[in-house]
């Protein structure tokens, strides 16, 4: 048995919605909440739209709507009795798909948070001044996609907008939709077609207003601007009919509106009858709250899937000041489902790795920097070649998705270009241990270096591989940043004639050093951390940039005396060409002592190899550096995304005993 409960609720528009028919300043819904048995709840959405919907007096009060629910539930097919009422049948087909979780609309890679829907950037009809203030706006939040409502001022001062739109921002840029809501005329619409064709605008909506099928059907002939039926939906309800409609005008797109173009039902038969004829469509909502807004983002998922890159008209929950809450929102020029939290993981280099939960919003912010200072563009082509349980795998979904590229997926290894062939790649995130391998096989050496950005963190990077990339005529970085920076706040070129020591931090953070003695570098990233960070790593800061010099809790205090344990490997490994780390252990005489852990090369008995060692580590490093003890171990501790883990190294050098250990060596 199921209930259900009727709220009435009234939205005011932030700015009055003007289109060629008038203006909007606030939207009245009905919220139809459903609860079953078991006490699962569906919230759908009835909000039609004064004087454009078919059925929008048919709910004037609470009772008509109740009395058309009882009418429809208590038949044996709810959908046609609900037909010509598509408002209420979309809030019905929401809320019970909803208590049931259908997979229809809850099992996509969208309901589960996991992608983004791509959407438009709507400018409302207003002023000249206000309409181009609004498409700046939109550009800076990250659109790629503009729709602009055209027909409510001069039309000389909309073409000149456009134009100036156009001055500034390709069409490669920048996709440019119109939505004319019918303002033009039959005698009139040609001439404005030809004139909008100027400014390469990828669709008009509803040229003229609806209902002259033998005009629209003229103009879907021979206009230069393609056009997309939007209002001429509206009322057509049956199957029959809507063939009909396709088939006597033939327009290039249809424009779907569950709340007006027949309720869930309804949409599906309208994309699917388009998609028969090769007609495209896309969806949009009808001025919903976020409630509305999230079922039909749900089922734009389900119909085009979430690799479609097609920007649907999903951005109206940000139109009111008195939305209602309802998991979904929109970052940059995307759509999300879901809670506003993801769960991350730390690396586990300095442990085992721990579960992070950060705002989504954060991630994209933090995406655009990236972007923005490699200069990444919408369409480049992105590669994912690390696992996406960490940190760093998910954030290169994010900025493919930021920056609308292709993302190119190969499965983790350290040979991540073995398989790509000659496919292009803008932009490859790797870790150390992928570029150490990939240098060393020829035809995986040539494609790194026609990577136009590769980015390389997760690691130290070590002095013979940096003096290798060097060469390269592509440019190759290095990151530094953590989880908690959802990836890097800065990068230092490691190619050409540019390489550099020094990290660049990206446009919005600023570092500095502790006054405590410690120099520990401190990060202020305020869009992508809501607090200061103080790090472990000890910085030099210079003009702005800055360099590593060490870890806090990589310093050995040995007698006195602070060794910094990436310096030392730092200085070994253009001597040591087999896996080594340098750890600790704790020594009764001088506190701690300098551990090296090596892994053997195979090439001289066990004695020979580590009094080798110890020869090179007296002569590359200052006395009091020297390792006061050598282990040759079978292999070097790695948490999975190519770190050293030093917790388990250190483990290794305080638990191997000289005397149980005959691979080892000892001095004073």
């Amino acid at each position: 048995m199921i209930s259900i409960n009727l709220t009435e609720k009234t939205l005011h528009f932030k700015r009055p919605a003007r289109t060629s028919r008038g203006e909007y300043t606030e939207h009245r819904l009905v919220l139809v909440t459903m609860t079953d048995e078991n006490g699962n709840v569906g919230i759908g959405e009835c909000a039609p739209l004064p004087d454009l919907s078919c059925d929008a007096h048919a709910y004037d009060d609470l009772g008509q709507v109740a009395a058309l629910i009882d009418k429809a539930v208590g038949s044996d097919d709810y959908v046609e009795v609900l037909r010509p009422y598509p408002a209420l049948l979309f809030a019905l087909e929401s809320a019970m798909y909803a208590i049931h979780q259908s997979p229809i609309l809850y099992d996509t890679p969208f309901a589960r948070g996991e992608v983004g829907i791509p959407t438009n950037g709507l400018v409302w009809m207003a002023s000249y001044d206000d309409m181009l203030r609004q498409v700046r706006e939109k550009l800076a939040a990250g659109f790629r996609c503009i729709k602009l409502k055209i027909g409510a001022i001069d039309w000389e001062e909309e073409i000149r907008l456009i134009s100036l739109i156009r001055k500034e921002f390709s069409r490669d840029q920048l996709e440019l939709r119109v939505d004319a809501n019918g303002a033009f005329t039959p005698d009139n619409a040609m001439q404005k077609l030809r004139q909008l064709a100027e400014y390469d605008i990828h669709s008009i909506e509803q040229p003229i207003r609806q209902g002259q099928w033998e005009a629209m059907a003229l103009l879907c002939k021979n206009s230069p601007v393609p056009i997309a039926l939007d209002e001429e939906l509206i009322g057509v309800n049956s199957l029959e009919e809507k063939c009909r409609l396709l088939d006597a005008i033939r327009p290039q797109y249809v424009v779907i509106k569950p709340t007006l173009h027949g309720g869930m039902t309804g949409t599906l038969e309208w994309a699917s009858e388009a998609q028969k004829r090769g007609i495209g469509s896309w969806m949009t909502s009808a001025l919903e709250s976020n409630v509305g807004l999230r079922n039909v983002a749900l089922l734009s998922a389900r119909i085009y899937g979430t690799e479609n890159t097609f920007p649907q008209g999903l951005g109206t929950g940000l139109l009111f000041t008195d939305n209602i809450d309802a998991d979904i929102e929109l970052l940059g020029n995307r759509v999300w489902a879901g809670s506003p939290l993801v769960s991350v993981h730390t690396s586990g280099s300095t442990g085992k790795p721990k579960e992070m939960m950060v705002e989504r919003r954060r991630m994209f912010a933090s995406a655009r920097m990236t972007c923005d200072f490699l200069g990444l563009h919408p369409g480049d082509t992105a590669l994912l070649c690390m696992s996406t349980d960490y940190i760093a795998g998910k954030m290169m979904v994010v900025r493919s998705q930021e920056r609308d590229m292709r993302l190119i997926r190969v499965a983790p290894s350290n040979h991540p270009l073995a398989t790509i062939g000659d496919t292009h790649i803008d932009f490859a995130a790797m870790v150390p241990s992928q570029i150490y391998e990939t240098l060393k096989v020829a035809e995986e050496r040539q494609r790194l270096s026609h990577i136009r950005h590769v980015i390389i963190g997760g690691g130290a990077i070590p002095h013979e591989m940096e003096r290798e990339l060097r060469t390269f005529p592509n440019a190759i970085w290095s990151t530094y940043g953590m989880t908690e920076t959802l990836s890097h706040i800065a990068m230092r070129r490691l190619s050409g004639s540019s390489a550099s020591e020094w990290y660049t931090p990206m446009d919005g953070i600023t570092v500095s050093l502790a006054d405590d003695g410690t120099d520990r570098l401190i990060i202020d990233a305020p869009l992508i951390c809501p607090q200061r960070i103080v790090t472990n790593d000890i910085a030099e800061i210079r003009d702005g940039q800055f360099r590593i010099i060490g870890r806090t809790d990589n310093v050995i205090c040995s007698g006195g005396i602070k060794l910094h344990i990436e310096e030392m490997e730092e200085a070994l490994r253009p001597h040591l060409h087999t896996d080594f780390c340098v750890t600790k252990r704790p020594d009764d005489k001088f506190g701690e002592a300098a551990v090296l852990l090596i892994q053997p090369d195979g090439t001289s008995d066990a004695t020979t190899f580590i009094t080798q060692v110890n020869d090179i580590c007296r002569r590359v490093l200052p006395q009091y550096s020297v390792p006061r003890r050598i282990v040759a171990v079978s292999h070097i501790p790695y948490t999975p995304n190519g770190k050293i883990d030093r917790k388990k190294a250190e483990e290794v050098g305080s638990n191997c005993l000289t005397s149980a250990d005959k691979l080892s060596h000892e001095h004073s």
